[in-house]
């Protein structure tokens, strides 16, 4: 007998080979962190405006105050009947938008599979209109990263070139290492100039590597970097088609194993 849950997985590597975004689960660290994860997010888009965020951190560590958008629906609220893709997306010039994430990261590991399988076909909808997909997580998570987070190919950490951002980024690279991230890619804002911002990497590498042993990858400043170019050059082509298709793989993957355990 055919796996209807296996068949709709195949269908959607199928699909996200043909149109794949580059997923990222994304931390930002230091004094101004939503700041900092904003001015990436927007470094990345360009001027093509296909950045979608699902924001899964919350309070003052979401995205939507500094977004300047009014409180609106979670991704979670969909399965109710009463909301729609168009209600939970949530525009910003320069972005596709933000989805707010915070309810539907922490309820996945409990749904059944029919309302699993909504949630995983609204973000398939989602990502056909976006180059890349940030999932943003407050730094205090990582060491028990939500199924987003968790189905994520690649972490990249925006850190402020200051002392409270090595601290912070320190802390959030220690506990990825913890939850078994192989890698990380790194971006430095608000550093005096490129120079500055080398350096700070340099530091921030040699510390990790000496204490964590978890590899960085140097992105570049991300005020004057072409972030977008690089994260690509990092991709094989064969982890471009599969990365869209393996994340939703890996949410029903997570959803189904921790609903076992918690039967």
């Amino acid at each position: 007998m055919i796996d209807r849950r296996e068949d709709q997985a195949a269908g959607l590597r199928r699909l996200f080979r043909r149109v794949p975004p580059q997923v990222l689960a994304l931390y930002a660290c230091g004094r101004r962190r939503a700041h900092n994860a904003v001015l990436a997010a927007h470094r990345i888009a360009g001027h093509a405006e296909r950045v979608l965020i699902l924001d899964e951190a919350e309070g003052e560590a979401g995205l939507g105050e500094v977004l300047r958008q009014a409180p609106g629906p979670d991704l979670l609220q969909l399965l109710d009947g009463r909301s729609t893709l168009a209600d939970v997306l949530q525009p910003s010039p320069g972005l596709l938008g933000r989805v707010p994430a915070v309810a539907a990261a922490l309820a996945l590991p409990l749904l059944d599979d029919a309302r699993r399988a909504c949630l995983v076909e609204a973000l398939r909808i989602l990502h056909r209109h976006a180059s890349f997909v940030l999932v943003h997580a407050a730094g205090e998570t990582a060491a028990e990263p939500s199924p987003f987070v968790a189905a994520a190919p690649r972490r990249l950490l925006v850190v402020e070139a200051s002392a409270s951002g090595a601290t912070e980024a320190y802390r959030t690279l220690k506990a990825l290492a913890a939850a078994g991230a192989g890698s990380a890619h790194v971006a430095v804002c608000r550093a005096r100039d490129r120079d500055d911002a080398a350096r700070f990497f340099a530091g921030l590498n040699a510390l990790v590597r000496r204490h964590v042993g978890l590899p960085l990858e140097w992105l570049g400043e991300v005020e004057h970097d072409d972030l977008t170019a690089t994260l690509s050059r990092f991709d094989a082509a064969a982890a471009t088609r599969a990365a869209s298709a393996a994340f939703m793989r890996d949410i029903e993957a997570a959803g189904r194993a921790k609903s076992v355990r918690r039967a």
